[in-house]
């Protein structure tokens, strides 16, 4: 496949890989509204946090659970203000898990799509605001990136063979990132790897699909998160799997069916989402056409 270029992003020479970083995920926050997400400065912030390694530490031996208690019973919370009505626990564990595989998958694979830089973020790196949800991240030291980026000379860039090899440098990021909180928090969410492994991948693959979007260039972001994804790569246990709808006007509408679960289903009966298993595909293109 031709690649697309990148969004135009000229640098400046005294820049370090943070910094760098910090533009990319502020460009990223700007562009998309969905994500909550900001770059961390340094000083307290007002509220109640908890970082990416405390929540994957409670699975290790003799681990406190009080991290992972405040991140489940914070989303819990969150679910009764909006809703008015207590979830399962597994809901809510459920519904905390997807928010953070969602914005954490997409501040790597956003850096990816906008710029060709793949960070690797690592858990004490990711911080969750138990108040508002909202996420901070702290921009590392490196990257992986092309060796025809114009900052591939910086301390802490590390340059890969090609166009595959930094699609494969995405997915490692991300899956290392969320294993240990997989180990941690699968047992409240009642569901084994396939299953959880199953919510990374339609993580990954929706937050391209949605920048992509957000960005205007849809097709573009379908081919993109397919070269990802084309087929099940391990742990990942299914491709991005897209597929077609034709639409009354004759238009064709990307469309994918989930592998795992984001639960919202248990929240508004009424309403799956799109690209739950529940929801038909007539019900998805009454959807597109009616433009909810």
């Amino acid at each position: 496949m031709t690649t697309a270029p990148r969004i135009a992003s000229p640098e400046r020479p005294a820049l370090g890989a943070a910094a760098t970083l910090a533009r990319t995920y502020g460009r990223l926050a700007a562009v998309c509204e969905a994500l909550d997400a900001r770059v961390a400065t340094a000083g307290a912030r007002p509220g109640r946090w908890v970082d990416g390694a405390e929540l994957g530490e409670s699975a290790g031996p003799g681990g406190s659970q009080e991290a992972l208690d405040a991140f489940v019973a914070a989303e819990a919370a969150r679910i009764r203000a909006g809703h008015g009505h207590d979830p399962r626990p597994d809901v809510a564990a459920s519904r905390a898990l997807h928010d953070y595989l969602w914005s954490v998958s997409l501040l790597m694979s956003g850096a990816w799509c906008l710029e060709r830089r793949v960070p690797r973020i690592l858990p004490r790196e990711v911080r969750v605001d138990l108040s508002t949800g909202a996420f901070e991240v702290v921009p590392g030291a490196g990257f992986a990136c092309l060796s025809g980026d114009p900052v591939a000379h910086l301390p802490g860039a590390r340059v890969v063979a090609d166009e595959e090899a930094l699609r494969a440098e995405l997915r490692s990021a991300v899956a290392d990132h969320v294993r240990p909180l997989l180990a941690a928090i699968g047992p409240r969410v009642r569901r084994r790897d396939r299953a959880l492994w199953g919510m990374v991948t339609d993580d990954l693959v929706s937050g391209i699909w949605y920048l992509g979007r957000t960005l205007g260039q849809e097709d573009r972001a379908v081919r993109e998160a397919t070269d990802v994804l084309p087929t099940a790569i391990g742990p990942f246990p299914g491709g991005a799997d897209f597929r077609r709808l034709a639409s009354r006007d004759g238009r064709l509408h990307p469309t994918r069916t989930r592998l795992g679960c984001c639960m919202y289903y248990t929240l508004d009966a009424a309403r799956a989402c799109a690209t739950c298993p529940r929801t038909c595909d007539a019900e998805r293109l009454r959807r597109i056409e009616g433009g909810g």
